[in-house]
């Protein structure tokens, strides 16, 4: 299931390859940036529905008691332009009249337990997005629990597979909201998980890293990106249906790399296991790249204890786009650098360098020499490019220093082929009928009327057939095979009557043309048997943020390992802002709360 932003993003994530999609409703969406209005889900749905792909709605964020009437007056007009399901966290727009849709359970419910998930089948969900902590193992156990593999069985595992993490359990984070008044769980985050911070013991001094350096102003808590693409076939063996593509607010080159290759993963597994098949329309895809998820936006890795806990989930250097390896810094002078690059790294001008979270984009090459370009970059950009002018002056220039790594954020070359395309292959079938001629396309089948004309030649009037039914290149559709009949008879070598060139492509373009909706599974009022249960929370809402990711043992002080070692205590943002750090060992968990 991939990120739709927009009606533009929600089309390229189709094209290349998805089964579903997510995007925004023009309000109550946990991302207050990427709302789309009524008629853009509307297209969207139509486009979608022509491959048999879903289109999912979020309403996902906390409502007020004054929002719940127009929360599911919304609802009801998704229902009404063919939304195929929500996805929802406020658990009290249950006790409304929402129309018979499926409802999804967000991430943001703390999605943990087999408890968890069985309230919220109770409650009517019918498929529950785990929380993105989950081990391997949990999952499973969350699986087998729930007799996930029974046929009776109603509700769906989808969980999160690649992109942008939340460092508090679930997204449910209270940091942005008591520091800036901005909630995370009414879509408008602050993102202080991406702000600098100084690490303070008890006695308020800097702690040191390995190397003996002060810990001042890092990025403490700013994970790098989920990537679990070598996971797939496990997580299916754990029970997991559906797997989730992070990125709202992504765009149309992120959504298009990142959905061909899982894509292209999905179809090789599909390949080699019968038992599987693609949610959506079988279809072919043609890109005219090689998927690659470093070449877009791109924080390093990490599968997020998918297997356990492991060590350098956050990237402490920077929250940006790191990109790709491309070398190591060998020379410089006083406006260049020489890079030793990577086997198979070609660079080109304009491509974003970055090294921690300063960059500069490239103004020429001339053999292993590197000359930035010494202009601004270009203002809001995504990528850590210079921020002020590279001066002439050798004194003042600040290269990376010899030894130093580099990555590429910005490859514009990749983007330029950045290009994918999607064909449903079907079969055709053309015959001649009492009242003319009948055409099927795939599933769409039409009747003309028309006089049995007689042809002058019959090998050419099946040629001619045959080739102009073929022409599906304008169309959603690929030929697979094309067979024409004249009544119940097969025509091989000839067909008896003449049909002018004009008529087939007229033909052709109505059939192939028509509106194939997905059917959807509306549910009846008899199913949606809600109760009146309330979901219990795991941790204590007094904490601003509970985490499953720890800064002690990132430090290599966990306490199981090195109970003697010095521990931190204290964060401190830029503004001077303290914040209180608590560790729950036993749980293996960190607690961020206000002094």
């Amino acid at each position: 299931m991939a990120p739709a932003r927009d009606l533009e993003v929600g089309i390229a994530a189709i094209q290349a390859g998805a089964d579903a999609v997510y995007i925004g409703a023009p309000e109550f969406g946990a991302r207050q940036a990427a709302g789309n209005s009524l008629n853009d889900i509307a297209e969207l749905v139509k486009y979608a529905h022509r491959f048999g792909v879903q289109v999912l709605v979020t309403l996902n964020t906390l409502l007020h008691d004054d929002e719940y009437p127009r929360a599911c007056a919304l609802a009801h007009e998704l229902y009404k332009v063919g939304v195929d399901a929500l996805i929802i966290q406020d658990l009290n727009l249950l006790q409304y009249d929402l129309p018979p849709i499926r409802l999804h359970a967000s991430t943001q419910c703390d999605n943990r337990t087999a408890e968890q998930v069985l309230r919220l089948q109770q409650m009517g969900f019918r498929r529950v997005v785990l929380a993105r902590e989950l081990s391997l193992k949990e999952i499973k156990d969350i699986s087998n629990a729930l007799f996930i593999h029974n046929s009776t069985f109603n509700i769906e595992l989808e969980a999160f597979v690649h992109g942008a993490l939340c460092v508090s359990y679930s997204g449910r984070c209270y940091l942005s909201e008591v520091l800036m008044d901005r909630s995370a769980n009414r879509g408008c985050c602050a993102q202080l998980c991406r702000q600098r911070y100084d690490l303070l013991d008890k006695d308020g001094k800097e702690m040191v890293d390995m190397y003996g350096e002060p810990i001042h102003q890092r990025y403490l808590l700013s994970l790098q990106d989920m990537d679990r693409s070598q996971y797939l076939a496990e997580l299916i063996e754990a029970g997991v249906t559906t797997f989730k593509i992070e990125g709202r607010l992504k765009d149309r080159d992120y959504v298009t790399n990142i959905v061909a290759y899982y894509r292209q993963l999905l179809d090789q597994l599909i390949a080699s296991n019968p038992t599987l098949q693609q949610a959506s329309t079988p279809s072919v895809y043609q890109y005219d790249f090689t998927p690659n998820p470093a070449k877009t936006f791109h924080r390093g890795q990490t599968d997020y204890f998918l297997h356990g806990r492991t060590p350098n989930m956050a990237n402490w250097q920077t929250p940006k786009s790191t990109g790709e390896k491309i070398g190591k810094v060998i020379a410089t002078k006083h406006n260049a650098i020489c890079v030793e690059l990577a086997h198979g790294i070609t660079l080109h001008n304009g491509d974003g360098i970055c090294y921690g979270d300063k960059g500069f984009a490239i103004n020429r090459i001339e053999g292993d020499w590197i000359y930035p370009n010494n202009q601004y970059p270009t203002p809001n950009s995504q990528y850590p490019l210079a921020k002020r002018p590279l001066p002439d002056s050798p004194q003042s220039v600040q290269y990376p220093k010899v030894g130093t790594t580099l990555y590429r954020n910005l490859d514009n070359e990749f983007l330029r082929q950045l290009k994918a395309e999607r064909r449903m292959p079907v079969d055709i079938r053309f015959e001649a009928v009492e009242e003319g001629y009948r055409l099927t396309i795939g599933k769409q089948t039409a009747t003309f009327e028309a006089e049995h004309q007689l042809a002058n030649n019959p090998e050419r009037a099946l040629q001619t057939i045959i080739q102009q039914l073929s022409k599906l290149g304008d169309t959603d559709f690929m030929a697979k095979d094309i067979q024409v009949f004249d009544g119940e008879e097969a025509c091989s070598d000839t067909f008896p009557y003449f049909i002018p060139t004009s008529l087939l492509n007229q033909w052709r373009r109505e059939v192939s043309n028509s509106e194939s909706a997905l059917q959807r599974n509306d549910l009846q009022r008899s199913d949606l048997q809600r109760s009146d249960l309330q979901a219990k929370p795991i941790y204590s809402e007094a904490s601003l943020m509970t985490c499953k990711y720890c800064i002690l043992y990132e430090l290599g002080h966990c306490r199981k390992i090195n109970p003697m070692a010095n521990e931190p205590r204290h964060l401190r943002l830029q503004n001077g802002t303290i914040l209180s750090l608590e560790f729950d060992c036993k749980n293996c968990e960190m607690r961020i709360t206000k002094p």
